[in-house]
């Protein structure tokens, strides 16, 4: 017997009552099951109010010629259905359009724009990293220090040539 059939089997067993807890759990801040999740815990919160009522398939409602024409089997006991017809996310788990980044009004998350520009960050500084490891990289480096000797060289000759040209001027 797998694993997977003797937890069948024990699920199979419990009650109601226990079988909503363990759903309830177990499908607790998973947002892709957060409509599970929604269903659990109104199925809970209804109770025991509806097992008083005698329910067999051929109870005879108000309703049966609206079933009849399309009414629906939600409408079977009382008019109630256990279960929404749109699934309501509970609070505190972000719905899924917040879940990935974005607001309801499709504007982006802080914390998204803030991840995406850390991310980004991340690789372009290790990029330059990989980079000046490569012979390509430290010819490329090489050859900036090279031009910034030359640049710092020609400026201070310049300055030189100023410097002389002031004091040449200067002089009577």
């Amino acid at each position: 017997m797998s694993d997977v059939d003797e937890i069948t089997a024990r699920l199979a067993a419990l009650s109601d009552d226990e079988l909503l807890a363990v759903l309830g759990t177990a499908t607790a801040g998973r947002p892709r099951l957060s409509w599970v999740h929604t269903a659990v815990v109104q199925a809970i919160g209804l109770g025991h109010a509806g097992s008083d009522v005698a329910v067999s398939p051929d109870t005879v409602t108000p309703q049966s010629r609206d079933q009849e024409s399309g009414g629906g089997a939600s409408e079977q006991v009382g008019g109630l259905s256990p279960v929404p017809a749109v699934p309501v996310p509970p609070t505190g788990i972000p719905s899924g359009s917040e879940a990935g980044g974005y607001s309801s009004g499709g504007v982006p998350t802080f914390e998204s724009v803030r991840d995406k520009v850390e991310q980004r960050f991340g690789t372009a500084q290790g990029m330059g990293e990989l980079d000046r490891q490569t012979p390509a990289g430290r010819s490329a480096d090489e050859q900036w220090e090279a031009r910034e000797k030359a640049a710092r060289e020609r400026l201070a000759q310049i300055r030189k040539s100023l410097h002389g040209n002031d004091v040449e001027s200067n002089d009577p």
